[in-house]
């Protein structure tokens, strides 16, 4: 009974411990602003100590230049290379609101249906606000970097970022507009089993705008196919983005070299892409959005 007593004497003073540290940085200056999905929330209005609860945001915090205000981010966060070195905060799914505790942030990056809402719930629970965001589309990042650089100050870099990806956006559109054909394209995520992405994904999105027609564009989500589905289908084009990694680019190609009778293979238009540009909601999927159409339309102008 003692023992029991101590420990909850300890959990106690450490919970008191870490509401007086959050409440110490909560009373700096704070503002009021509107998520891109409708919530206002306070946040600091010199944020010092920002931890963000998804790969994507901690590369756009980078991408701002604010990369030194960041003190923490989820497992797979990787991208630049410095932010492998930040403390870890467990994975978006499942994240260590201990640890998030810990390391004192005045603010945490969120996204809508991206991080689970108990956990934000938990968050702000400790006096933590959690700003999020909800890019599903090229229109709805520009508008993520935007709000960021409202966040923390950093309005000219935002306004460079997005100037960037405006003016890759619109030499794509201009060189689809002149082309005569959609090929059909099968754009493989991921090999064993082999996934692809169908209706509301980034990669149809891309593929659409690209100058191409995603065969599974009637289909939702991320749904699995078997090289007899892949027969039926007869694509035109396919794209390989082994998102889980593990294959060579060779091994990649050799198993579709097998199937002479699909035409993408028999035309030798299937190409290996690099995953990086294709898997997270950041400024760089318009660098992907450019490649896909050079595999696609490789005599539209392109560089």
């Amino acid at each position: 009974m003692m023992i029991t007593g101590k420990r909850s004497i300890l959990c106690v003073a450490w919970i008191w411990a870490c509401l007086v540290m959050v409440s110490s940085v909560q009373a700096a200056e704070s503002r009021r602003m509107q998520y891109q999905v409708g919530r206002t929330v306070e946040v600091p209005v010199k944020p010092a100590r920002v931890i963000a609860l998804i790969p994507s945001l901690t590369e756009i915090v980078y991408s701002l230049g604010r990369g030194d205000l960041l003190v923490g981010a989820t497992r797979f966060a990787n991208e630049p290379e410095a932010a492998s070195a930040l403390p870890r905060v467990g994975t978006y799914l499942n994240l260590d609101v201990e640890r998030i505790v810990v390391l004192r942030p005045d603010l945490c990056l969120g996204v809508r249906d991206g991080n689970p809402e108990h956990l934000i719930r938990r968050i702000e629970a400790m006096g933590i606000p959690v700003f999020a965001f909800d890019p599903r589309t090229l229109t709805e990042i520009m508008e993520t970097v935007t709000l960021m650089g409202k966040l923390f100050d950093a309005g000219q870099e935002a306004e460079q970022v997005v100037g960037s990806m405006q003016k890759k956006l619109a030499a794509v559109d201009r060189r689809v507009a002149n082309v005569d054909t959609r090929p059909g394209v099968f754009f493989m995520i991921d090999v064993a089993p082999m996934v692809s992405a169908g209706s509301g994904t980034f990669v149809d999105r891309l593929i659409t705008r690209a100058g191409g027609r995603n065969l599974i564009g009637d289909v939702a989500g991320y749904p699995r196919y078997s090289w007899e589905d892949i027969l039926v289908m007869q694509p035109e084009v396919v794209i390989i983005s082994s998102m889980a990694g593990g294959y060579t680019e060779e091994q990649l190609l050799k198993e579709w070299r097998k199937w002479p009778g699909i035409p993408a293979v028999r035309n030798n238009r299937v190409h290996v892409v690099d995953a990086d540009l294709f898997d997270r909601p950041v400024p760089r999927l318009v660098d992907g959005l450019v490649e896909l159409t050079d595999l696609l339309h490789p005599d539209s102008g392109g560089q």
